[in-house]
């Protein structure tokens, strides 16, 4: 379940809930990129990205204020991708 909510966030671009191992506490993350074995994201207060291996997420959800409903951001995402070619 965890990577199901790391995918969401790579793919909208939508910041998620975590649980990390090490620290034992929530961070917000933005995915950035997404492998087998790792996920590089962004945090809200770092503008470089950082790596972890997702063994060392414990627990994923929607992030405050966020419901899930992609198709409220359909039109958002659309116009953020003509506006970028």
């Amino acid at each position: 379940m965890v990577r199901r909510f790391l995918a969401y966030s790579l793919a909208h671009n939508r910041p998620v809930k975590v649980l990390l191992m090490e620290e034992m506490k929530y961070k917000n993350i933005t995915v950035i990129d997404l492998s087998d074995d790792q996920v590089a994201y962004l945090t809200a207060g770092r503008k470089k990205p950082l790596v972890l291996p997702i063994s060392q997420i414990l627990s994923a959800s929607y992030a405050r204020g966020d419901d899930g409903d992609t198709l409220k951001y359909a039109a958002m995402e659309e116009k953020n991708e003509s506006d970028s070619e």
